[in-house]
């Protein structure tokens, strides 16, 4: 019974952290990286995103352990397995899940330097510290973790699914320099979020052999919405769901900068930030706060499967001696904002410019190579990622690209992506993990990106 609350434990602690993009960002003649960068440069006069093929994105990532940590078929019992992964994670290992469909996507050459671009995506954003001290609680019990104090600030995420109508400008102000922006208007349809969370769990041998437990300066707040209706009761259906991200009750606004800044004729400097901005959840609300501090003994966390009423006896006791409280009170969530800046040198043989649809001098190059950061503020601060790139455009109509990006998740991730014209249709694919495709379960991290645009010069 025990290891099957840890396997839930961290299970529910990964459910519905932004997603990296890295493959095709600064990826030439893709729509889609004016979401990545609202002021990269354009080479075409209008595009058109195929409705809900345009953009289709999924992660998935965990530091710490993979999932065939769990499930490998191995002989070894899997209870040894389970004390194995949760012995080798650290404090502040997380997992995150992202995933983004476009609903609409278009963009129209207003001049020789304008490009204004409109669409609407859905989202699933989410992100979670594995509480490790509360693993080791439940699967150990107080009794095997005398004078530990259990830190209640481990327990902390978010996940949030929402829709973005959005509308941007690149302008092109010279040779050299291109810049962007990007508005968003936020329609959060469901949030759940504990974070900032004080305060500790210690327990004593106390007198006569009998469990002393202390709970201290407990802070503790949980938030969300789309959940529960007026009578608190689980009220969670799709229709309902996916209204709600096209002008919902819960709005909120944001803003994407960025630009490209060409050093040389074969050298560009590309950065952005996203998502800076937030959302006001009112609809639908139950959140909750336990605050207080209370010494109590008698009773041992190690679950007692002949008590048919432990679980009860338990809540019941520290209902009469926590202060605890519900509201149905809005608030607000920040979004994780994103940084990303990249550097790019094209070099190879030359196109004649005679030749070549493409405006960007660059583009007469075949190959390029390059290094990008990327950044996402999370609640227990900034992640981040460095990938190097090499590209090769093989024609006009074919480009590829090669990464390898080192990151929280891992030293040996190889990505793969390409963009293909065919007609006036751009195809383009990405996928990370290369490596680990063949066994997905032993990759820390997992994504991958695909379109269909309708491209017109």
């Amino acid at each position: 019974m025990k290891k099957i609350s840890i396997i839930f434990l961290m299970l529910i602690t990964s459910k519905l952290a932004s997603q990296n993009k890295q493959i095709l960002f600064g990826f030439d003649n893709i729509p889609q990286t004016l979401l990545l960068n609202p002021g990269s440069e354009t080479n075409y006069n209008y595009h058109v995103g195929i409705p809900l093929l345009s953009g289709i994105s999924a992660q998935a990532s965990v530091t710490g352990f993979t999932i065939a940590d769990l499930f490998r078929a191995d002989n070894v019992d899997f209870n040894t397995k389970l004390d194995n992964v949760i012995n080798k994670l650290g404090n502040n290992d997380y997992m995150s899940v992202n995933a983004q469909v476009e609903v609409i996507n278009a963009g129209y050459k207003m001049n020789d330097k304008d490009y204004i671009s409109v669409g609407f995506y859905t989202e699933l954003d989410a992100f979670s510290l594995i509480p490790k001290d509360f693993l080791e609680l439940l699967r150990d019990g107080n009794a095997g973790n005398l004078n530990r104090a259990f830190l209640f600030s481990k327990i902390n995420g978010k996940a949030d699914v929402l829709g973005v109508l959005h509308a941007g400008i690149s302008r092109k102000f010279n040779e050299r320099f291109t810049a962007g922006a990007r508005l968003k208007i936020y329609s959060g349809s469901l949030n759940v979020m504990s974070n900032d969370n004080q305060g500790s769990l210690t327990t004593r041998l106390g007198t006569n052999g009998i469990y002393e437990h202390t709970l201290n300066n407990l802070d503790l707040a949980g938030y969300s919405s789309g959940f529960y209706n007026d009578s608190n009761e689980l009220d969670v259906e799709v229709a309902d769901v996916l209204g709600k991200t096209f002008f919902g009750p819960n709005l909120g606004l944001g803003i994407d900068i960025g630009f490209t800044y060409k050093i040389d004729e074969q050298t560009s400097l590309l950065a952005s930030l996203l998502d800076i901005g937030f959302v006001s959840y009112s609809d639908k609300l139950r959140n909750g706060t336990v605050n207080g501090s209370y010494v109590f003994s008698g009773l041992e966390f190690q679950y007692d499967g002949s008590n048919p009423n432990y679980w009860q006896d338990l809540n019941d006791d520290i209902n009469a001696n926590i202060l605890r409280s519900e509201n149905k009170e809005s608030y607000t969530v920040m979004r994780p904002v994103k940084f990303n800046a990249a550097l790019h040198h094209y070099f190879g043989r030359s196109r004649r410019e005679e030749s070549c649809s493409d405006i960007s001098y660059h583009s007469y190059y075949d190959n390029a190579v390059g290094a990008q950061l990327f950044s996402v503020v999370r609640p227990i601060g900034p992640q981040f990622a460095f990938t190097g790139f090499y590209q090769r455009k093989f024609s006009e109509k074919f480009s590829t690209r090669v990464t390898y990006t080192v990151d929280d998740f891992s030293y040996t991730n190889f990505g793969i992506g390409f963009s293909a014209h065919i007609w006036k249709v751009n195809l383009y694919g990405a996928v990370d993990n290369v490596f680990n495709l063949s066994d997905i379960a032993d990759a820390n991290n997992a994504s991958f990106q695909f379109g269909i645009n309708m491209l017109f010069k």
